[in-house]
């Protein structure tokens, strides 16, 4: 597979880039025309964080970007009832870039290329559609934004290639078998990683690191931080990524959390900070509290606090839960750390411009939008209310008791989503940060999931019970 095979491609998505920060609607018009951009994909997701677009032809870019494409509402999870499904695509011109890849028609014909643009959902009278999620995570910022604070994010989000069956359906079957930080000719992904870092690169992304992960067949490429709304569209575009290039190498790449039973899941690790402008909040210099502002325990302190309730939404499948079990470091328990990875909050090592604060339960299912926006919303309600954090943990919490637990008053995470959505509907603030609308629809889904899933009878009940009873 050559992902830039066409001059045009590479020449199109180099101006893209030359311009891309001071890009006008003007601009973009311009560029499609001059590179011949033949279709435009209006991106944006539902409420679950499946991406999903609408495609135009050239003959509809400039009501493409004026954010009149119109389409229907009453399809997409989680948004509006039929009788008001009428919705608008109202694009963020600083997200526009070209595919790395030519297009299928592209390899036989002169049909030029393809774009795409991130949106925002809007109401025909042209107000913000509460049930967005980017416009979800767009209000909690601006409300960090009142307290002087921007947040920056790096998420790592891991993720499983399996082989497709003959008739192309797909398996869970690995391709390779080996395990952390392996070389070829054990990982047999690295041609495949390769591809997606190449693809990602090409579309903006700064690549700190591609690496095979603990299980067989399990991969984690990390990118660059950045502010949150930057972070979250990159996330959305990074599993598609991932995706399409595993397809094209007939591979199926899942960010299913928990695909195979005895290995190592799949999770997201979310590294936060906050900045006052160039500064970073979290960061304190002094020797007797290891260098971390008060600030930065306020948030952690949030975060703890209302961990139950962000699991919902970090974690928001069935099998999300069958990840966070003990044995497989992931983390069960509310507690933080330095540098121990046992519990829910490490604090990474670096200090200065580079504190940072990791949360360790999310998983890649989540959609970012909204696991951003609960997280910051939590972190923003510590540092409101000083909410104190207890003591850091030193020991291993996986190797605790529950009498040693109990006695440092260590939590446990819920243990089905059942459970978290419990906590998520007993939760004002994160209902708040939600909006009422998001908050109804995404409980409502969740428990339909969850009440589905326990009326269902499984092999495994079927296998220990039947000759039984």
């Amino acid at each position: 597979m050559t992902t830039l095979p066409m001059e045009n491609l590479d020449q199109a998505r180099e101006a893209c880039f030359a311009i891309n920060s001071k890009m006008s609607r003007e601009d973009i018009l311009a560029h499609m025309k001059k590179y011949n951009v033949r279709f435009l994909r209006l991106q944006f997701t539902d409420i679950a964080g499946t991406n999903k677009n609408v495609e135009v032809p050239a003959s509809q870019f400039e009501k493409a970007l004026d954010g009149e494409i119109m389409f229907d509402g009453s399809s997409i999870e989680g948004f509006t009832r039929i009788e008001e499904s009428d919705m608008l695509l109202r694009p963020d011109l600083g997200t526009y870039r070209v595919d790395p890849w030519p297009s299928e028609s592209m390899a036989h014909s002169n049909h030029g290329l393809v774009a795409h643009i991130i949106c925002d959902v809007y109401l025909p009278e042209g107000v913000a559609f509460p049930g967005c999620p980017r416009g979800i995570l767009k209000k909690v910022i601006a409300e960090a934004a009142e307290l002087g604070y921007e947040m920056n994010a790096g998420p790592e989000a891991e993720f499983f290639l399996f082989q497709r069956a003959k008739d192309g359906s797909a398996t869970t079957i690995t391709h390779d078998s080996a395990g952390y930080f392996d070389l070829a000719p054990t990982d047999l992904g690295e041609k495949c990683r390769r591809e997606i870092t190449i693809a990602l690169e090409q579309l903006g992304f700064e690549i700190e690191a591609a690496h095979h992960e603990v299980a067989a067949g399990q991969h984690e490429i990390d990118f660059k931080y950045d502010g949150a709304l930057v972070t979250a569209d990159r996330l959305s575009i990074f599993r598609f990524v991932v995706r399409k290039i595993a397809r094209d190498m007939d591979l199926h790449a899942t960010f299913m959390p928990k695909p195979i039973f005895g290995v190592n899941g799949s999770g997201m690790h979310v590294h936060m900070s906050l900045f006052e402008g160039e500064r970073n909040a979290f960061f304190e210099e002094g020797a007797d509290n290891e260098g971390i502002s008060d600030l930065m325990r306020y948030y952690v302190g949030g975060l703890l606090e209302h961990g139950r309730a962000i699991c919902a939404v970090t974690n928001p499948t069935v099998n999300s839960y069958k990840r966070l079990v003990p044995g497989y470091e992931a983390p069960t328990h509310l507690a933080w750390s330095m540098r121990n990875r046992s519990p829910l909050v490490r604090i990474p090592a670096r200090r200065g411009i580079g504190t940072r604060c990791e949360l360790r339960m999310p998983d890649p299912s989540c959609n970012p939008y909204l696991a951003f926006a609960v997280m910051l919303a939590a972190g923003l309600d510590g540092v409101k209310n000083k909410t104190e954090p207890p003591k850091p943990v030193t020991g291993n919490v996986y190797t605790m008791n529950q009498r040693e637990r109990a006695r440092l008053k260590i939590k446990s995470l819920p243990a089905n989503l059942g459970d978290a959505v419990d906590q998520l509907e007993k939760n004002p603030i994160l209902r708040k940060a939600l909006g009422e609308h998001a908050f109804t629809q995404f409980v409502h889904a969740k428990r339909t999931e969850w009440h589905e899933y326990i009326a269902m009878v499984h092999p495994w009940e079927v296998e220990r019970y039947l000759d039984r009873m």
